[in-house]
């Protein structure tokens, strides 16, 4: 569990990785507002609806926001190089996946539309602040070696996760192509398949019994189902 439990800042790894956020986002409005999308596809695609693009393009940067807050707030072990360039990579899939696929719907924005944007700020809201308490929780000196189980922790374990599937759910909503259903339903199983489990094995062998008893009473990823 050497991802978990090695301690660094990996300032270059971080600033690595916003950089190349950063410019897989100028390509998000290249592919959006400066007809990107033509080009690619190379052939005539209606202009789709500008009040869509402008949304996914602001999702953009809210999650970039979110992320630069993670990184140098929340996030405290070590990021190995292979890492720092593995995340830009999944995220060109919520940059720019989405922006292919919700670019040529020139539908009037209607009921998923709108889902799609209360999703994305809901699961913003809960992964961020999650963290965020927990962080408060563990600077007290008091807390040290104990593991978190309030907040939105005591609704699910990996409640944060659950919150990444959530507005990444709702990105897909945003775009009203079909086959962005296919982004959460990947992070879906990235998370139950591997992430989750990984981490369980970390927390299991540094809080013992606490987290075994944490376990039997608490949703491993979703609320209230599982």
């Amino acid at each position: 569990m050497d991802l978990y439990s090695r301690k660094s800042q990996s300032i270059p790894q971080k600033l690595l990785i916003l950089l190349l956020e950063i410019l897989l986002i100028a390509l998000s409005y290249w592919i959006l507002f400066e007809g990107g999308y033509q080009k690619i596809f190379s052939g005539e695609v209606g202009m789709g609806n500008i009040y869509r693009h402008w949304v996914l393009f602001i999702f953009n940067w809210i999650v970039f926001g979110r992320i630069c807050i993670t990184f140098f707030l929340f996030i405290k072990r070590r990021i190995p190089w292979s890492e720092a360039f593995n995340i830009p990579f999944a995220f060109a899939l919520y940059y720019i996946g989405f922006a292919l696929l919700g670019y040529s719907n020139n539908s009037t924005p209607g009921l998923f539309f709108f889902t799609g944007i209360f999703l994305f700020i809901l699961g913003s809201c809960i992964n961020t602040f999650s963290e965020l308490l927990r962080y408060n929780w563990k600077k007290d000196p008091g807390n040290k070696g104990k593991l978190y189980t309030k907040g939105f922790f005591k609704y699910a374990i990996h409640i944060n996760y659950f919150g990444d599937l959530l507005w990444v759910t709702g990105y897909a909503f945003v775009t009203g192509n079909i086959y962005s259903s296919l982004i959460p339903l990947f992070l879906f199983s990235f998370f139950a398949f591997y992430n989750i489990p990984m981490l369980d094995k970390h927390l299991k062998t540094h809080y013992g019994q606490a987290f075994e008893n944490y376990k039997t009473h608490t949703k491993e990823f979703i609320p209230f189902i599982w």
